[in-house]
């Protein structure tokens, strides 16, 4: 079962969102929270799988929460979810280790497809904020160029991760285990002093490998 932690304000909203995630046979909302505070104390009480957090909550709103989630619970993948297609909280969600992006008005199979694909260590943006955001990741640093440290192979896997990629997909394209493919994007991350695959991602981005 996969274990999913909610923090929502609006308990309408929470009830809503929990009836959408579990009309997946293979999810369930274990934790829910109220605020970010809540969410914090929630996951130290327990083990998520993933948590969906909504950008906008009282006491420690959801991009303070995720910091800390993601620094103190790296294995959680975290979903931000919010009302407001703002390019600039995507980017700050994304910088500060998000593993997806979602407008609440997203239909209800794009969140379960969004839960999944960070489970996958997939990158999940939602096409009209990913069409506001990559744009702007472009011109932060475009004429950057990649490590000189990274191998050809290397090359095609962080090509691969930038364009949202599960590890089992790219161990299908490439012909390569999934043990071979995560052990070359966790040397990639070493060579890059990157921590997570979402910053990986953004790299790949950035520096015009996708």
């Amino acid at each position: 079962m996969i274990r999913i932690l909610l923090g929502e304000d609006q308990a309408m909203v929470r009830y809503g969102l929990k009836m959408m995630i579990e009309t997946d046979p293979e999810m369930s909302v274990t934790g829910e929270a109220g605020h970010g505070k809540e969410a914090i104390s929630l996951c130290e009480k327990q083990a998520f799988d993933v948590v969906v957090l909504d950008i906008r909550m009282p006491e420690m709103n959801g991009l303070e929460a995720l910091r800390i989630i993601r620094t103190r619970w790296p294995r959680c993948k975290v979903l931000m979810l919010t009302t407001f297609n703002d390019d600039d909280y995507a980017l700050e969600a994304l910088r500060s280790g998000a593993h997806g992006y979602m407008l609440k008005d997203a239909e209800p199979e794009a969140l379960i497809r969004s839960i999944r694909s960070c489970l996958s260590s997939g990158l999940s943006l939602q096409d009209d904020v990913a069409a506001k955001v990559i744009p702007r990741l472009l011109h932060e640093n475009n004429e950057a160029a990649v490590d000189s440290s990274i191998t050809p192979r290397e090359l095609v896997i962080l090509r691969l991760v930038g364009e949202g990629r599960s590890n089992k997909e790219i161990s299908e394209q490439l012909g390569l285990s999934i043990g071979t493919v995560k052990n070359h994007i966790s040397q990639i991350m070493d060579k890059l002093e990157l921590r997570d695959r979402t910053q990986l991602a953004i790299y790949a981005i950035r520096h015009h490998v996708v």
